[in-house]
Parts: C-alpha cells; sequence; structure tokens
C-alpha cells in the first residue's frame, strides 16, 4: 500500500490498532472508538524554505524485520509520524517463519507493504524489497530503530544539498531495561565502539560507511544493491562500493536515529559474534577497506590465545598481565563513563564490554561462508511509478 502525504505539521493517520503507544516523543499513537491515530508532528530540524528544486521526490522506505515484534509497530508508527511532503510506501521483508509480525503489521499498519523473506536474513529480504520499490529515493529503516520528526524530510534535502551518494547520521542506543541501558552505553563510547561516527558522532562530511542509509533509485542501480555473498556487514560493502565509483558517503551529525539493543547477555553475544563474522567476509573481500577499529578485538583475542598457550609452557606471568591490563582498562573506563553520565547502568559497563570484544574477536577469526554469487546487478529496476493522486491510500501488488 502506498500512502501519498500532504505536507502538514499535525495530521492524524488511521488505522485499526491492538493498543495505545507512544516512542520517544517522536509521534504518538493512541486507540480511539477502536481505530488507531497516529499524530504525524513538525519536524524537529530547521525549517528551510525551497528544500527541494523539482519538487519533492517520492520515497521508499526499506525494512527487513525478523524476531521485531516488539518493535516494529513503533518503528513503523515513528515513519508515518513524518512531515515529508512527498508521496511515502513502506516494503518490510518479513524473515520470521511464524505470521505473528506480518499479522500484526497488518493489523496497525494494513498499508504497508509486506513481502516474504523465507531466506530469514537481512541482505535478500533488503534486495527482494529494492527490486520491488517504486520511490525515487530510497530510505533504509532498521526494525529496531525509530526516525525522529523530521528525519525523512532532513535527509533527503541533505542528499540533494550535498550530491552524495549515500547519506545517513548516528545511530543513539538506548534501552528501557536496566541491561538494555548499558548496551546502549557501551555502544556510545569508544571503550565499545572505537572510532566510529555512526555511533559516536562528529563533524558533518564524507564517511567511510553511513548507518541505515537515504540514497536514490540511481545510485542503488548503479551499486547494484547488496551483494548477496556479504551476508552481514552489507551496509559497510554498499558504502565501500559506492565510494570505490567515485561517489560520496555524507555523514550528518544532525540525523539522529534511535535504535534498541539487545536485552541479553547471549542476544548480544551473538550480534557481536556474528557482527565479527561479517567484518571478516567485507575484509576479506576489500582488503583497503580496514580500519585501525577493525583490528582491536582480534588483536586481544590473539594475544589471549596467545597467553594461554605460554601460561601451559609454564610462562603464566604474560597472560596474567594481559588479563590484568584488560581488566583494569574497562573497569576504569567503566567508571570514568558511569560518572561522566551519572548512570547506575555502568555497574553491568565490564562484563558487557568484555562480551563484545571478544564474541567479535572471535566471530572475526571464522568468518562468514558466502553462498554461491548470483548476479545482483540489473535487479532494482523501478517496478512501477509511485502513485501520486491526493487524498486515500492505493495499493500495489
Amino acid at each position: 500500500m502506498i500512502r501519498p502525504i500532504a505536507d502538514s505539521s499535525s495530521e492524524t493517520l488511521t488505522a485499526s490498532p491492538p493498543a495505545a503507544r507512544s516512542v520517544n516523543g517522536a509521534h504518538s499513537a493512541v486507540k480511539q472508538g477502536g481505530t488507531r491515530l497516529v499524530e504525524r508532528h513538525k519536524s524537529a530540524y530547521p525549517a528551510s524554505p525551497g528544500l527541494f528544486r523539482n519538487g519533492p521526490p517520492s520515497v521508499s522506505v526499506i525494512i527487513p524485520a525478523r524476531d521485531a515484534e516488539a518493535t516494529i509497530v513503533s518503528t513503523l508508527d515513528a515513519v508515518y509520524a513524518q512531515d515529508y511532503p512527498g508521496p511515502i510506501e513502506v516494503i518490510v521483508a518479513d524473515g520470521d517463519v511464524a505470521p505473528a509480525m506480518s499479522e500484526l503489521i497488518r493489523e496497525c499498519h494494513p498499508e504497508v507493504k509486506v513481502i516474504p523473506n523465507p531466506e530469514c536474513s537481512l541482505v535478500p529480504g533488503a534486495n527482494a524489497a529494492f527490486s520491488l520499490a517504486t520511490g525515487d529515493i530510497i530510505v533504509r529503516c532498521d526494525a529496531h530503530t525509530t526516525f525522529p520528526p523530521g528525519y525523512l524530510t532532513h535527509a533527503i534535502a541533505t542528499l540533494e544539498r550535498t550530491g552524495a551518494g549515500n547519506v545517513g547520521g548516528r545511530q543513539l542506543a538506548e534501552g528501557t531495561t536496566f541491561f538494555e541501558r548499558t548496551v546502549a552505553m557501551a555502544m556510545t563510547t569508544p571503550l565499545g565502539v572505537g572510532d566510529a561516527r555512526h555511533r559516536l558522532g562528529g563533524k558533518a562530511g564524507p564517511t567511510d560507511t553511513a548507518f541505515l542509509g537515504v540514497f536514490s533509485r540511481e545510485t542503488l542501480e548503479e551499486t547494484g544493491g547488496y551483494d548477496p555473498t556479504v551476508v552481514r556487514n552489507e551496509d559497510y560493502d554498499f558504502n565501500y562500493r559506492l565510494r570505490k565509483q567515485g561517489k560520496t558517503v555524507w555523514f550528518d551529525p544532525e540525523l539522529v536515529v534511535s535504535y534498541r539493543p539487545r536485552g541479553s547477555f547471549r542476544a548480544l553475544a551473538m550480534q557481536y559474534f556474528n557482527y565479527g563474522r561479517g567484518k571478516s567476509r567485507v575484509i576479506m573481500k576489500h582488503p583497503a577497506s580496514t580500519r585501525p577499529r577493525h583490528l582491536a578485538a582480534p588483536g586481544l583475542v590473539c594475544g589471549l590465545v596467545a597467553g594461554a598457550v605460554l601460561a601451559v609452557a609454564g610462562v603464566w606471568w604474560l597472560l596474567a598481565a594481559l588479563l590484568l591490563a584488560y581488566v583494569l582498562t574497562i573497569a576504569g573506563g567503566s567508571v570514568v563513563v558511569g560518572l561522566r553520565r551519572r548512570s547506575l547502568a555502568a555497574v553491568l559497563l565490564p562484563p558487557v564490554l568484555a562480551i563484545m570484544h571478544l564474541t567479535w574477536g572471535v566471530g572475526f577469526f571464522i568468518p562468514d561462508r558466502a553462498p554461491p554469487p548470483p548476479a545482483f546487478k540489473g535487479l532494482f529496476k523501478r517496478s512501477g511509478p509511485l502513485n501520486r493522486k491526493d487524498g486515500g491510500d492505493s495499493t500495489q501488488q
């Protein structure tokens, strides 16, 4: 389903909801008389007249989703609360085996186009959605994120103003439980993520990769979408190929997207183990893309393994010294971060950091096995024009 969106500072969208909800102040959704009301708020960004030279382009928001029943409705609420003046379509690639998430989406937002993702993986799901997208601009969205008011308007205006190939901003990790708040703290400190601008922030300008991403259809077709042989870290691979074509990946610190971290040690460990596997695969494919931060966790693992081997041989002091230095570093860093942010969540920061470092480092030495490389160029030709009529919804099958 495609919904043309009028330019309005406060407008109400209706759908059938299961419950009332509110997300981070970006928008609100309430249940009234059996109808879901999503209020569209005015942009949080400064007003800029004449943002689009030829009028606002049509937009396709692409959301690969799996195991996201707890967050997908809030994600969609935030998309439909945008003040973007052009037409928007939303495509969700459902990677769940069970139908619960698709049913929830259809109940709360029947205008969303839900497509199956039988491979249950982000890359094939995103590519399938790319191939069905009809917008002039492609906006990647994660099922665990929340767009702030004005995100689409500001991001697309930045894309047009800079002439960049891809525009992204900062991932702002925000937890709701004590453990999630600790993970969010770890994901927003150099001790946890190195010098990654899309996690820590920084000055606007060219960068190596972008969180999520906003790019034109022409860029999608020229770059070829996500490489199916890259199971994870697909965004870094996409942006590296884009930069090799002479295009710019632009970081805009004003684009801040809320992200909900994993909620348990097990889920966090699996996430970062897979991150390490994906990064190893990308570095094998593009060795020149390696950054110092990519080698920190593997270096730690190598040091610990070497120390353990020497300890078995009787030289135990090296392992003891390395462990002591590491523990003191993450413990001292956690105290500093906790005091600066005045948060008790820092109590769990040392074990959270250790899980992130060690699982990422171990995963790096077990790279993803590349599936057979299908031809992925030319798969993303426009399937049809985005309906621009004023008024009600129109269905795209």
